[in-house]
C-alpha cells in the first residue's frame, strides 16, 4: 500500500524568517523609530515580504509563534 504522508501539513506556509538588520540600512523614518539601536530584527515571509520589525531576536520569535508561525533564523 502506498500512502502519501506529510508530517508537517501546511508547514510551507507557516515558516517565517528572522534576520538581523542594520538600522542604517532602513529608510530614514524607520531609523528615527529604532530608539537608538544599531540593529533590529526583521520577520519575513517565505517569499521575502517583510512582515515586521522588532527590537530584538527573542521578540521576533515570540511574535512569530504568537501568530502560529515557525520562525527560522537567516544569516
Amino acid at each position: 500500500m502506498e500512502t502519501n504522508y506529510n508530517p508537517f501539513p501546511d508547514s510551507h506556509n507557516r515558516i517565517v524568517y528572522v534576520r538581523e538588520v542594520a538600522v542604517n540600512d532602513l529608510p530614514e523614518e524607520l531609523q528615527e523609530q529604532a530608539g537608538g539601536r544599531d540593529t533590529i530584527y526583521a520577520v519575513h515571509s517565505e517569499d521575502g515580504e517583510r512582515l515586521a520589525l522588532v527590537a530584538d531576536r527573542n521578540m521576533a520569535f515570540v511574535l512569530a509563534r504568537q501568530n502560529s508561525y515557525e520562525p527560522v533564523t537567516v544569516h
